[in-house]
């Protein structure tokens, strides 16, 4: 665990969440009407008056870092050095200019020197070794070095980074991004030829999952194109005002020989909605399909399952 001084703690407490979206994370931040301000992740995360108040879990609290503590999981000392240890993108942005530019500058941890416990970890948790080299060769994965959390980038179609997703892989859960980070360009495996098929899931973890699960059934792990979307798709209530998951209409977009998507999304009341959601918004063209884990929550519970570690997982009825 990283040490803070009392004096940064101090600091850190002195930045409202605004100031801070506005100074770190311009692109996340979102003009919702008048003086209020939401977030692009968290639509029912409300920011007015100095103040700020997640509605739909029900917390809240003043300070930049109460809101990366208590919405982004991270530890104090964590969340401290995320305002003390940073500079930030702007010295000063209007939330309107920053909506309009999405101003999307990629922070990237820094990278440790080995990729050891980043490698362990994804083994421990069944991912073939095959896979974990090529995303590590291809610098589509790698250890950071204060941390060592695993860091998932994904690329423009210039080979740019433009996102990257961070998870723990200690025994102490920690999921983030890096800051700058564009949701349009999440973790993906690209087919090793030209395919017309997608696959689609909520985490970088899941999709290696099911490459594993192809290596194991003896298929072509690349033979199709995999997608993240980065996190679990929340629609609006009603689907008909709902739009597609950012992550993948930015690949449709890029990629236009796509004509088939195969959901492979968790089997929970989040991911059932998810694919309803995508299945009637999508255009007519593209071919849809529901193909989520056969046994357990997700793709890798369901590879721990077929390896004989874990129970199956039981949906509530």
């Amino acid at each position: 665990m990283p040490y803070v001084k009392p004096e940064q703690i101090e600091r850190a407490k002195q930045m409202d969440l605004l100031t801070y979206l506005q100074s770190y994370e311009p692109q996340e931040l979102v003009h919702f009407s008048g003086n209020v301000y939401t977030t692009r992740t968290h639509d029912s995360l409300k920011i007015s008056n100095g103040k700020w108040c997640w509605w739909s879990r029900g917390i809240g609290g003043r300070s930049a870092l109460d809101y990366l503590v208590k919405v982004r999981g991270l530890s104090l000392p964590e969340a401290v050095i995320q305002i003390d240890g940073q500079t930030p993108l702007t010295s000063s942005v209007s939330s309107k200019e920053t909506e309009s530019a999405g101003i999307k500058k990629l922070l990237l941890p820094e990278k440790n020197d080995n990729n050891d416990r980043v490698i362990a970890y994804l083994v421990g948790r069944w991912i073939h070794r095959e896979i974990i080299d090529y995303c590590v060769q291809t610098k589509r994965l790698y250890e950071s070095h204060n941390y060592h959390n695993a860091v998932f980038v994904g690329f423009d179609r210039q080979g740019i980074p433009k996102y990257a997703s961070l998870r723990g892989t200690s025994r102490r859960r920690f999921m983030g991004e890096a800051n700058g980070s564009d949701k349009h360009y999440s973790f993906s495996i690209p087919a090793r030829s030209k395919s017309s098929k997608l696959h689609l899931f909520e985490s970088a973890i899941d999709l290696m999952s099911y490459c594993t699960l192809e290596i194991i059934a003896g298929r072509d792990w690349r033979q199709d194109s995999c997608l993240s979307l980065a996190g679990i798709y929340k629609p609006k209530q009603d689907i008909g005002e709902s739009t597609p998951p950012t992550a993948l209409m930015q690949y449709l977009k890029d990629f236009r020989q796509i004509s088939e998507l195969s959901l492979h999304l968790d089997n929970d009341a989040a991911g059932r909605i998810a694919v309803k959601t995508i299945q009637t918004i999508l255009p007519n063209k593209y071919t849809v399909s529901d193909e989520p884990p056969e046994r357990g929550k997700d793709f890798n519970d369901y590879l721990k399952i077929i390896m004989g570690i874990r129970e199956p997982y039981c949906k509530e009825r």
